[in-house]
C-alpha cells in the first residue's frame, strides 16, 4: 500500500530541513521546494534515498504577471467580456518595450511582480515506492537564471534542460550541452518568457529572388490576448446525489 501523502511529507521535512514541503489537499500531491545552492544535493538524495529513479518532466517557468488576467472573469447576463486593451506582460508590438505599452485603462489590474520569477519544475517518479513528487528551484538572478543541471541524475534530462534554456533562457551549470533545441540558432531571445512579444520579434517567409528563407519583422500579425483559466462549480454532481438520496428514503419510507 503507498504510503500517504502527509505521512511521506514528514520524511522529506525531517531529511529537508530547509526545504518548504507541502501537501495539496484531498488529492494529496507532494510538493518540495529547494534552495538553489541545495537543488543538485536535494536531487540526488530523492534518487538515492527516497527511490524516485524515474524524472517524468521537467519544465521552465517565468513568473512574471503570475495572478493577472487579460480577461474579466465575472460571469453577466452577456457572458464574459473579452479584454482588448493590452495589459499583461507581452502585449506589445514589434520595436515595442514594456515601456512603451498604451496607457492602461482605468480599473485595470496591475500586473504582480514576482519576487522569484524564474523556476525549474521537476515531476519525479519512484515506481518501487508507488510515489510520486513535484521538487521545484528558483533562480537566485532574476537577469541571469541559473542553477545546476541534474542530467547526469536522470539521462533522459539533457533534451527536457536544453528545451527550457531555449523558451527560458535558464542556465544549467554543468550540462554537457547546452544549446537550443527548438528554435534556431541565430533566434534571438527566449519565446516563453512573459516579456518576449506575444507576436514575436520576426517572421519568416521564403524570398523566390533571393532563393533562401528571410527574416523579417513582424507586419502581418496583431498581439494576442491571453485566456485566464476558469474553473467553474459543477453542480450536476451534487444534484444526483442528492436526488438519488432522495429515492433511497422514499423507498425506505
Amino acid at each position: 500500500m503507498a504510503e500517504t501523502g502527509t505521512a511521506f511529507a514528514s520524511r522529506l521535512r525531517a531529511r529537508f530541513p530547509q526545504a518548504a514541503v507541502e501537501v495539496a489537499l484531498p488529492r494529496g500531491e507532494v510538493g518540495i521546494v529547494f534552495a538553489t545552492a541545495d537543488w543538485y544535493a536535494g536531487c540526488l538524495a530523492l534518487r538515492d534515498e527516497f527511490a524516485f529513479e524515474s524524472l517524468v518532466d521537467l519544465c521552465g517557468i517565468d513568473y512574471l504577471g503570475y495572478g493577472s488576467d487579460e480577461w474579466d472573469t465575472s460571469v453577466s447576463s452577456e457572458g464574459f467580456s473579452r479584454g482588448v486593451e493590452g495589459r499583461g506582460p507581452g502585449r506589445f508590438a514589434f520595436g515595442q518595450t514594456t515601456s512603451q505599452q498604451a496607457p492602461q485603462p482605468e480599473g485595470s489590474v496591475i500586473t504582480p511582480v514576482p519576487q522569484r520569477r524564474f523556476a525549474t519544475v521537476v515531476q519525479l517518479l519512484s515506481v518501487s515506492a508507488n510515489q510520486r513528487l513535484r521538487a521545484t528551484c528558483y533562480a537566485d538572478d532574476d537577469d541571469l537564471p541559473v542553477m545546476a543541471s541534474v542530467s547526469d541524475l536522470w539521462p533522459g534530462t539533457n533534451w527536457f534542460e536544453r528545451e527550457a534554456f531555449d523558451l527560458f533562457g535558464i542556465i544549467y551549470e554543468g550540462h554537457p550541452d547546452l544549446r537550443r533545441i527548438l528554435t534556431d540558432y541565430g533566434f534571438v531571445g527566449h519565446p516563453f518568457r512573459k516579456d518576449f512579444p506575444l507576436i514575436g520579434n520576426v517572421e519568416v517567409r521564403y524570398d523566390p529572388e533571393r532563393k533562401r528563407v528571410v527574416y523579417e519583422p513582424v507586419t502581418s500579425v496583431e498581439p494576442r490576448v491571453g485566456v485566464p483559466r476558469v474553473i467553474r462549480d459543477d453542480a450536476r454532481y451534487a444534484t444526483a446525489a442528492g436526488e438519488q438520496m432522495a429515492r433511497r428514503a422514499g423507498d425506505a419510507g
